[in-house]
């Protein structure tokens, strides 16, 4: 899932479905309230530890940390470098993914369909929209938090792509990059200043976390079709952000200084100006589709209620 996070494009959501725990996540971010401290005061730590299903987060969210932290320059180094290989990588993985979403969907009908339809044209929109600015303020860290967070965890939406819509992955990313160059140089002032916009940027995350998991444990205990076939929906018209072949219509500054894509276009391969390297990113799709087919089948099956799996 922080592999895929870090990619403006690809959604740790989608990991997490067809990994088979995206409904445990929702859940348990669902039910974590002061109740525990409640639990423990009355029955221990390792009672409440367990109740609310934390060695599960922590496992999780620390993997999901770990592989941001260390994955999230060779994958720039990736984009940058191989762009058209990259995407038709995840490409092929989000072709994949829909296909594996879709068929969870148990019944079809006009409601379905027209969800189906409608998460379709709001996801295709929001790759197309033009990036906002932001202004530096703490209100605005909470703020992008708040809303990245909710992307993160939604199937098809990359909370990378909406922080660069937002004009915020730039300084997240700096911000990030302060704090550790901070811890190892050992200075206060550069730490202290980058942990407090990290921290804020946080709490807006975690409201919006527990805000949202409310409505989607709502949804998948209710309305288990109708969120399925909206999440279907969200990942097929995520395709045009990652589809290989773009044309680059303005970059942007990176917090390195480099220039960087900004705004693209979707362009067919023979319309690419230089090698399409069409025949590798090809390969390179059926690879990603078939790691999907891969990681469903060797994803752990939770027993149902009669003790099958």
């Amino acid at each position: 899932m922080g592999a895929a996070d870090v990619v403006p494009g690809v959604s740790g959501g989608t990991i997490a479905f067809i990994s088979g725990i995206y409904e445990e996540l929702i859940e348990t971010l669902h039910k974590l309230d002061l109740g525990f401290f409640k639990i423990w005061k009355h029955h221990g730590f390792k009672t409440a530890w367990r109740a609310y299903n934390l060695p599960f987060l922590t496992a999780l969210f620390s993997g999901v940390l770990i592989s941001i932290l260390s994955l999230a320059k060779l994958i720039s180094w990736l984009l940058a470098n191989h762009p058209i290989l990259v995407w038709a990588f995840f490409f092929g993985l989000i072709i994949a993914s829909i296909l594996f979403v879709g068929k969870q969907v148990k019944k079809w009908n006009i409601i379905t369909g027209i969800a189906l339809l409608v998460a379709v044209v709001a996801s295709y929109l929001i790759t197309i929209s033009e990036p906002i600015g932001s202004p530096d303020s703490m209100w605005f860290l909470f703020f992008a938090g708040f809303i990245a967070i909710i992307a993160m965890i939604l199937p098809g939406i990359s909370g990378s792509f909406i922080l660069l819509l937002l004009g915020a992955y730039t300084g997240v990313i700096e911000t990030l990059s302060n704090l550790i160059e901070g811890a190892l140089a050992l200075n206060w002032g550069q730490f202290s200043d980058a942990a407090l916009r990290m921290m804020i940027f946080g709490v807006g995350a975690v409201v919006g976390l527990k805000l949202f998991s409310r409505v989607l444990n709502w949804m998948f205990l209710h309305h288990k079709n109708l969120i399925l076939a909206i999440l279907t929906g969200f990942m097929v018209g995520a395709l045009n952000k990652i589809w290989p072949w773009k044309e680059v219509l303005e970059y942007r500054l990176n917090h390195e200084g480099e220039e960087v894509p900004f705004l693209e276009k979707s362009i067919w391969p023979t319309q690419y100006p230089e090698d399409p390297q069409l025949l590798a990113a090809i390969a390179l799709m059926v690879i990603g589709f078939f790691s999907i087919y891969l990681l469903e089948r060797v994803a752990v099956q939770k027993p149902n209620e009669d003790g099958t799996t």
